[in-house]
């Protein structure tokens, strides 16, 4: 017997299930004749679920609802499958990743997505928050992915689809290619997967989108309809008549940074003098910053990468170091870094120091930079003649570094 799976036709969550069974050699059929918004709402499909909520599967032991359910169903319903792993550990681990796909890469997709398609309020600070929780993710994914070809072993499991389902909704709206080329293994995974005979076989062919799409109006349920066509469409076009958007810009409010007392230490004066000092660096370069420094409008942090026994492959870590680099563009104008990645073999430390006008770390860079929570952030206290020296050390690319070599480093000016 089919299982009979009731939702609509495109429906990325069901895409989970329909992918499992074809792994699986499981007959998966949709419902006949399923409509959206009435076949959901009869008393029949609420007796399955009473949310009425899509996808459910139907199955001769009972109704099954919650994709992630669904398709765990479909992929258990052969005794012979590998989509679970072969070991316990490997199990665990499928599990481990399908919660990741679902909270830490499908919640973000979607609060960046549906808010802009009109499904839901759109909020620039909520979609902010989205964006930083997809970039964070892909960076744990990528990490992963550097040195592996599937998420668990060396085969398809159910990890893999379901993580491949949820990010063919990012990939096909909203993650373009110059926000998905940061991450080369995620895409590498993506395209490699996509065009496997069972992915393609329920997915057709896979094409990025090539824009984020533009907001639009919150959308309503539907109206009945007039009995003149042409006045109900008119009512329709009416929320776009207001013209609150066409309003002249407002002044964009001054950074708090800006409206600091002077300092004495002139930053761009600073980032000349490390540029352009070639010789001679401890007694010119590192004299000239101690001799410019303002401890009253600048502070100096230590940061730490929480996670450094990730750091296995050092063309991954050093790629990790350059899209913080990137991402901190925001701070351009208030903040000097060095970053040095040290050890002669993995894993490698990720260290670095950071001048930033103010004597916080400032609020906007920890906001929307989401590579600060990555780090531990400790403030130098310069009163400490061996905290000094650690500062010019890591300024001045000192090596052996608290007795090891330098892979690199990588400075912010």
């Amino acid at each position: 017997m089919a299982l009979i799976l009731h939702t609509g036709q495109g429906n990325k969550n069901a895409y989970k299930a329909l992918i499992a069974a074809e792994y699986a050699s499981v007959q998966v059929q949709y419902a006949p004749n399923f409509e959206f918004g009435v076949s959901n709402k009869t008393p029949q499909f609420l007796a399955m679920n009473p949310l009425g909520k899509v996808p459910v599967l139907e199955t001769p032991h009972g109704p099954v609802f919650e994709s992630n359910a669904i398709a765990r169903y479909v992929a258990r319903s052969k005794d012979d499958t590998t989509l679970f792993g072969s070991s316990l550990i490997e199990y665990a681990q499928v599990e481990q990743w399908i919660d990741f796909s679902s909270f830490e890469i499908d919640s973000n997709i979607q609060k960046w997505y549906y808010p802009r398609v009109g499904y839901g309020t759109y909020l620039p600070p909520a979609e902010e928050a989205a964006i930083a929780g997809v970039k964070r993710a892909l960076t744990a994914l990528n990490t992963h992915l550097a040195s592996n070809t599937y998420l668990v072993g060396h085969s398809v499991t159910l990890a893999d689809i379901i993580m491949i389902s949820n990010l063919y909704l990012g990939f096909t709206k909203v993650l373009v290619k110059t926000f998905t080329s940061e991450f080369p293994h995620v895409e590498r995974y993506f395209w490699t997967l996509v065009n496997q005979p069972n992915f393609r076989k329920i997915l057709g062919q896979a094409k990025q989108t090539e824009a984020v799409p533009p907001v639009q109006s919150a959308k309503k349920p539907a109206q009945p309809k007039e009995s003149k066509p042409k006045e109900a469409k008119k009512v329709a076009e009416k929320p776009k008549e207001p013209e609150v958007e066409e309003e002249a810009p407002k002044p964009k409010p001054k950074n708090p940074l800006d409206l600091l007392p002077p300092s004495k230490m002139v930053l761009d004066e600073w980032k000349r003098l490390y540029s352009n000092t070639k010789t001679n660096f401890r007694e010119v370069a590192i004299k000239g910053f101690w001799d410019m420094y303002d401890p009253e409008g600048y502070s100096l942090w230590f940061c730490d990468y929480k996670y450094q026994d990730e750091n296995t492959v050092s063309f991954v870590t050093l790629n990790k170091v350059g899209g913080f680099l990137q991402r901190m563009d925001l701070a351009r104008k208030y903040a000097f870094g060095k970053m040095l990645i040290i050890g002669s073999e993995p894993p490698f430390k990720v260290k670095g120091l950071w001048l930033f006008r103010g004597q916080e770390i400032p609020k906007f860079v920890m906001e929307e930079c989401y590579d600060m929570e990555l780090y531990e952030w400790t403030k130098v206290d310069i009163s400490d003649e061996a905290q000094k020296e650690r500062v010019s050390q890591m300024i001045e690319d000192f090596e052996p570094f608290e007795g090891e070599a330098l892979l690199d480093a990588k400075c912010f000016k």
